[in-house]
């Protein structure tokens, strides 16, 4: 019997399909291109160089990063144009610092007046200009200043007069992730770009510079009809795609480039219960789906080449072991509906026999990456490559 290199990886592990990630890359790079405005991914999802080669490669200008651990280790990889999109504070300005010295042409931003104040006056006592963009609040997501509040310009004229330089005005709309029908996703998208062009516009008649216009969520870049006023867009989800992205409606889990590949220990039979060896310490205990229209408990199982198996789910997990069970289907749905029951599958042992290799599709990739200090990178050949990750701030 012939065995693959997929065969030979202790489990749990994460797969990335090649081919898909790359379709993928190709598809969000294509979409920026056609909008006319410049490409920066957001790289918390994978956290790996070579996944960001690849983003490089098909035309992306500049990262963005969620910590400034990821904006050193992609620095130290040859990145040198990157955004920390994560608000600052004092007391990591000495690490900002550190990187631009090294030569990085690292972007900060903020969304405070306090905060400003204090990038101005280390930006002094340490003869430095950062390069700061101001944080808009397009849907009262998360954080940020809301397009037409006074404190814009109190922020804006604080690092202007300061001597900082005023990079522009960026915005995320994460709300995007609670709709799942086009129309609701073209509507978010619009009120995303109208509301940081109106935060860039009041800058400029103020006379503050704002070169830089930059929005994007995975579910606006790719619903959006237009971008007339924006420089830049950002995504970061869609370099592996989700089952919460699924959901939105923005993939399909043909997309779904990562899945952890999972091993069946045993069974509980009564139960109708697979137990595999790829629990929440695997998974991540994300449950993103739950609220959505389809839940897929903590992910969805697949057969060990990654083809979805109709009506299964990780329907439960403890630290290390996770409970694969029938879930109600209709229309061919592989997912579970909420106010559904689960049906016993009285031949359990039969149908997936200790043993059986599965893959199983996550909720969110990026919680379901970071669990993994490494990738195995699977090409339609069957030949694998492993890509380390990195983790921690």
């Amino acid at each position: 019997m012939n065995t693959s290199p997929i065969d030979m990886l202790e489990t749990p592990a994460a797969v990335i399909d090649l081919s898909r990630m790359l379709h993928n890359i190709a598809r969000m790079q294509q979409r920026a291109d056609d909008l006319g405005v410049a490409f920066r991914p957001h790289v918390k999802t994978s956290k790996c160089t070579e996944v960001v080669t690849r983003q490089t490669a098909a035309g992306a200008r500049g990262i963005t990063v969620s910590t400034l651990k990821e904006a050193r280790e992609f620095f130290a990889a040859g990145v040198t144009d990157i955004l920390y999109a994560v608000g600052m504070v004092a007391s990591k300005l000495p690490a900002a610092l550190a990187l631009k010295q090294s030569g990085c042409a690292l972007q900060i931003i903020t969304d405070s007046l306090a905060a400003a104040e204090a990038i101005v006056a280390f930006g002094k006592a340490h003869a430095e200009r950062f390069e700061v963009l101001i944080e808009i609040d397009t849907d009262s997501h998360r954080s940020g200043v809301k397009p037409d509040e006074p404190v814009l310009f109190d922020i804006a004229r604080t690092l202007h007069d300061g001597g900082m330089v005023l990079a522009g005005v960026l915005t995320h709309a994460g709300s995007s992730y609670d709709h799942d029908t086009p129309d609701a996703l073209v509507a978010v998208a619009e009120k995303e770009r109208a509301g940081v062009v109106r935060a860039a516009q009041r800058l400029r008649e103020a006379g503050l510079p704002c070169p830089v216009v930059s929005l994007g969520s995975t579910p606006t870049a790719l619903m959006t009809r237009g971008l007339e006023g924006v420089t830049e867009l950002r995504a970061g989800v869609y370099v592996f795609f989700d089952l919460v992205m699924t959901n939105v409606g923005v993939c399909t889990t043909d997309d779904l480039a990562l899945s952890v590949l999972t091993t069946v220990i045993g069974h509980q039979v009564d139960k109708g219960l697979a137990v595999l060896d790829a629990g929440w310490m695997a998974m991540s205990r994300d449950r993103g789906t739950a609220k959505q229209k389809i839940d897929y408990g903590y992910g969805q199982v697949c057969d060990v080449d990654g083809t979805v198996v109709p009506g299964y789910i990780l329907g439960a997990a403890n630290q290390e072991h996770g409970l694969l069970c029938r879930a109600a289907s209709k229309e061919g749905t592989a997912g579970l509906e909420a106010t559904d029951p689960s049906p016993v599958e009285t031949d359990i042992a039969e149908r997936f026999p200790i043993g059986t290799r599965l893959r199983i599709l996550p909720n969110h990739a990026c919680a379901t990456g970071a669990q993994f200090a490494q990738y195995h990178a699977l090409a339609d050949d069957g030949q694998l490559s492993t890509w380390s990750r990195f983790s921690g701030w």
